[in-house]
């Protein structure tokens, strides 16, 4: 595969891109759990699906107890109330998570809210002694998932994030045979998000709040602003205040896995993004439609986010050798594809030759349990840091093209020619878009520029990063602020 030199693709694209909490923290916490009986007791905060989900799994556990649940809306916190009281279980429950956490009957939290809530719940969490489970992405921004470590660090908090394609056994057991060279050299991973999103909709002016929701809770961090969208819940994904766009969403996993694979354990020094939000004409703000190249020495991620039709006329997900969702991990003598779930090893001939059956990652909320039994991060398989560093790539591929330019399409062929990979990838995207009959003359792409990171400051150097660096953090609105010093 052909390769651009860092200053070759540096300067193919600068030509095209020029056109916290109030109070003290708590007391250092005992490294001990405590409970009844040596129970693990845990408040569940967001209780919609993926909320539910951990009420079910956690539920079940020997020696563990959900004691608490919260969430701002209380339609689904009475819901989930009359759940556990049908069940004859006790839980106490919080619409204020702030109020939670003086709970001293709880041992860890497990973070189930919108991202832009993930970092300042961690950071509040760890100073009042209590673990975390916080759901993928980490961070809704770069610095937040510094302080979210850090944070752990500094109160010896166990904190796992969602990411539990890395306790599939089948992708377990297919990332060692990988690694153990069966296949070769790895040349290239491609992470792929195809997962077909129809339009929310358009608004013509602010939309009434739900009566059992509280916004300034829900906002929190983000500013308290009419809401401009038809549905409050779940579409906060697609806007840049609340969400961080598919790349944060189902992104975080993909991502990370393919990171988990070629064994990185930093942030990509270089990246870039082409892409849009195409063929929906509705409010949202973040691409359906995007692919990032992250330039890893020696083996580069290429990252695609499809979100329309395999074609106009047919409502499915479109696939790449067979994978909506997962990663095609390409080596010198064949390759890999799956991801959760697990998936089959090819020849270069594309005939199987194993297959790695998976489950789904069902054992990852005990994986959290068991260490924090062990009180050691060693023990998890998706340590704040993983986190970190993987919500750190999909903030810079959404960087890049939130900087970026509307440009033509063949503008962007001249912008990209050099990297075979990336002009690969945007030549399929564009059969793609084809099949869903969008005219990109109408509705052009964007391209980002070319970011460079400095690991050691975890900021941007170089060209763009005057701009890239503003958004590194967020403005805070009082008091959902998230500490310097944590």
């Amino acid at each position: 595969m052909k390769r651009l030199t860092r200053r070759d693709f540096i300067r193919s694209l600068t030509a095209a891109a020029c056109v916290g909490f109030a109070s003290e923290p708590p007391a250092k916490a005992s490294l001990k759990v405590l409970g009844a009986n040596n129970d693990i007791r845990l408040a569940i905060v967001g209780l919609r699906k993926k909320g539910k989900e951990h009420i079910d799994i956690f539920g079940k556990m020997p020696g563990v107890r959900i004691v608490a649940i919260c969430d701002v809306d209380t339609e689904f916190l009475d819901f989930e109330a009359k759940q556990f009281k049908d069940r004859n279980q006790k839980v106490t429950t919080y619409i204020d998570y702030r109020r939670l956490l003086d709970d001293k009957d709880i041992d860890a939290v497990v973070i189930v809210t919108p991202d832009h809530w993930h970092a300042l719940m961690t950071v509040w969490a760890c100073r009042a002694g209590k673990d975390v489970y916080a759901e993928k992405p980490l961070s809704h921004n770069i610095w937040e998932g510094r302080k979210m470590v850090e944070a752990a660090r500094k109160y010896n908090r166990i904190v796992q994030t969602g990411s539990q394609d890395r306790s599939d056994v089948g992708l377990q057991a297919a990332v060692e045979y990988i690694k153990n060279g069966n296949l070769s050299s790895i040349k290239l991973v491609r992470a792929i998000s195809y997962n077909l999103r129809e339009s929310i909709g358009k608004v013509n002016g602010p939309q009434p709040i739900p009566a059992s929701v509280d916004y300034n809770l829900f906002q929190g961090p983000a500013p308290l602003v009419p809401l401009m969208r038809k549905n409050l819940h779940y579409d906060w994904h697609w806007f840049w205040d609340t969400g961080t766009g598919e790349v944060g969403n189902l992104g975080a996993h993909n991502v990370d896995e393919s990171r988990w694979v070629i064994g990185q354990q930093s942030i990509a020094p270089r990246a870039i993004s082409i892409g849009g939000r195409i063929g929906l004409d509705d409010d949202g703000q973040t691409p359906n439609t995007q692919i990032t190249f992250f330039d890893y020495e020696p083996v580069p991620i290429i990252y695609e986010v499809r979100g329309l039709r395999r074609r106009k006329d047919l409502r499915a997900d479109d696939h790449y050798r067979g994978t909506n969702f997962g990663m095609v991990v390409q080596c010198e003598h064949g390759y890999f594809r799956g991801g959760r779930g697990g998936g089959w090893a090819y020849d270069s001939s594309h005939k199987r030759l194993k297959q790695f059956p998976g489950d789904g990652g069902i054992g990852h909320q005990d994986n959290f349990i068991r260490a924090m039994r062990s009180r050691k991060v060693s023990d998890l398989r998706a340590d704040v840091l993983e986190g970190h560093i993987s919500a750190a790539l999909c903030h810079i591929a959404n960087i890049s093209y939130r900087l970026g330019r509307k440009l033509p399409v063949e503008k962007i062929k001249e912008v990209i020619a050099g990297n075979s990979i990336l002009e690969e990838s945007f030549e399929s995207c564009l059969v793609h878009i084809k099949a869903n009959e969008i005219d990109l003359g109408k509705e052009p792409l964007t391209i980002g520029p070319p970011l460079t990171f400095e690991q050691t400051s975890e900021k941007f150097v170089g060209e763009f990063s005057d701009w890239a660096n503003m958004f590194l953090r967020r403005n805070y609105r009082e008091p959902f602020v998230v500490p310097e010093r944590v």
